[in-house]
């Protein structure tokens, strides 16, 4: 056994991998999922809000992190909708006008036909400017927004003729991909002004270095894929407690399956190339 293992083949390696990956997706294997502490505080921070609470919904992404951030900014489009909460979105990324409209068509169209555009929610649209957009918008949103994405006037938006700046926001949701995000929120928005506060869903890579400002500056954090599924959990018993759940809604608990997987394989390989190792070492000497 020792030998066969020793000089097994890499390529087997690479198809357990590709069945570990391929298995979970085919038969739609399914784990339940325990929400973590990060996972509950940030469902907590928007369910203390009340019907008609502003929210700032900063979608900065791209379709290229659409796998991890997708699902948990269709949760989060959902829990606000289902608080009634009055949504507005914002794009730092250029692509993230894409993504807005993407969880609009998605969410609030078919699910919340109720909502009102201009009463409920507006689509602010892209700004470009980085950093800079927010240093504006945390005191002067007006004068950097004069139109939403569809060229109409702030004043003509019920919902917005009484807007200032984001300071006015109960809430900052911010879903991040890179530069400028998260780091960029904290810092410029929701430091300098304590009583803005944010939650944020990021990367797996970007995760780590927002630990720091947790819970102070950052409440809640969902990481990766992972997190989303443990918001996505916590909505859906929340608001689909016997009812079925629509496949969009379990977007995040059907990709952590294969995940899953393929991490218990690796793991399990670790584990195995460090007993060769050892059961080597002690052969030679």
């Amino acid at each position: 056994m020792y030998d066969t293992l020793q000089n097994l083949d890499r390529r087997w390696i690479f198809l357990l991998m590709g069945l570990a990956v391929a298995v979970p997706i085919l038969f739609q294997l399914e784990f339940p999922e325990t929400p973590t502490s990060l996972a509950q505080a940030t469902f907590d921070e928007i369910e203390s809000l009340r019907p008609g609470d502003r929210v700032l919904m900063a979608w900065d992404y791209d379709p290229a992190s659409e796998g991890e951030l997708g699902p948990m900014a269709t949760s989060f489009a959902r829990h606000c909708c289902e608080k009634r909460l009055r949504l507005y979105f914002i794009a730092l990324w250029p692509v993230g006008q894409q993504m807005i409209d993407n969880t609009i068509e998605k969410v609030i169209r078919p699910d919340f036909p109720e909502m009102v555009y201009g009463e409920d929610y507006v689509n602010l649209g892209f700004k470009k400017g980085e950093e800079g957009v927010i240093k504006v918008i945390v005191t002067d949103l007006p004068n950097l927004y004069p139109t939403d994405a569809r060229g109409t006037g702030l004043n003509q938006i019920p919902m917005c003729r009484d807007l200032e700046s984001i300071q006015q926001m109960k809430l900052i949701v911010n879903v991040s991909a890179g530069y400028p995000g998260t780091k960029e929120w904290v810092q410029y928005a929701t430091t300098p002004y304590p009583n803005t506060r944010i939650v944020a869903g990021c990367t797996g890579v970007q995760a780590p270095l927002f630990y720091p400002y947790i819970p102070e500056q950052l409440p809640g954090m969902l990481g990766a894929i992972k997190g989303a599924a443990e918001y996505e959990a916590l909505v859906n018993a929340k608001y689909s407690p016997a009812g079925a759940v629509p496949a969009k809604y379990l977007e995040a608990k059907r990709r952590m399956g294969p995940q899953l997987v393929a991490h218990l394989l690796m793991i399990g390989l670790i584990i195995t190339g460090n007993v060769l190792y050892f059961v080597g070492r002690r052969r030679a000497g």
